[in-house]
């Protein structure tokens, strides 16, 4: 939600723990009952009756969301210093992925996250890069060879500091620069709008501002008439576990999401334009 340029200090991590690679299985038939005790996010929630998940590509950033590890069921999200959210209502599960400790990880950082964290982990390092709320643009290919941002006031530029490194301390420490200097308003003026009946895994519903909102689609179920069911994430402030969010509108489809509903599409904790949904390239 942050919108303002250069509001904390630089920061690096000094440690940070990489996440244990999981083993992707197959997930061609769908869990018997709505919600079931299992930790990825497509054996968590079965389509709803008449549905069926719609196909993606080995590998891609669609398969990334679908295979997103969540924590137990009935978990609670919690804040970066280790509280509760407060409005725990909102959610109906809890992404299993650690978010560092300070209050950075929000929500367009949440899909910043992950979309960085699916082309890290694919080796696709020179496709990531994130505009900062000045236009600058972050290279984690030059991150990684060790160059890093120099800020003077409002003026930003890169310059050599330290030996190449691709380890995830490194990559985690370049998120959480991008977090302090990218937001809403900057990741909704670097993707590109689409229109809602092209609506695909990891799109996003993003709206620019202070505050403003983001919010991403993590899977996608198709019936025979054509009629897509989706599944939406957040992380919000202050920063927060990512969680799959419940559906306030029909509490029989939830957590499910029709495209059909219209020009506006009510969460939780904010409230969207059909027109808002934008993709990364």
């Amino acid at each position: 939600m942050r919108t303002l340029l250069f509001l904390l200090p630089l920061t690096f991590l000094t440690a940070y723990t990489c996440f244990r690679e999981k083993t992707v299985p197959d997930f061609s038939a769908a869990t018997s009952a709505k919600i079931s005790p299992d930790s990825l996010l497509y054996q968590r929630f079965a389509v709803p009756p008449g549905f069926e998940r719609i196909t993606v590509a080995p590998n891609s950033f669609a398969q990334y969301l679908r295979h997103l590890p969540l924590k137990p069921p009935g978990s609670k999200v919690h804040l970066y210093d280790g509280r509760e959210k407060a409005n725990a209502g909102v959610y109906a599960a809890v992404v299993d992925l650690p978010i560092g400790q300070k209050n950075l990880h929000q929500c367009a950082d949440a899909v910043i996250r992950l979309r960085a964290e699916y082309l890290w982990r694919t080796g696709q390092f020179d496709q990531i890069h994130f505009n900062l709320t000045n236009g600058f643009r972050v290279d984690y290919n030059r991150w990684r060879k060790g160059e890093r941002v120099k800020v003077v006031g409002n003026q930003t530029s890169w310059e050599q500091k330290t030996a190449t490194s691709n380890t995830y301390v490194t990559f985690w420490a370049y998120l959480e620069f991008v977090f302090t200097y990218a937001g809403t308003l900057s990741l909704s003026k670097e993707l590109p709008s689409v229109p809602l009946s092209t609506l695909q895994i990891g799109d996003v519903f993003i709206q620019g501002g202070s505050p403003g909102h983001a919010i991403i689609v993590v899977d996608m179920a198709m019936n025979k008439a054509g009629e897509k069911v989706f599944l939406l994430a957040q992380s919000y402030m202050p920063a927060q576990e990512i969680q799959i969010l419940k559906n306030p509108q029909n509490a029989d489809l939830s957590p499910w999401y029709s495209e059909n509903f219209g020009e506006i599409l009510p969460t939780p904790e904010w409230t969207f334009a059909a027109g808002d949904l934008k993709r990364f390239p």
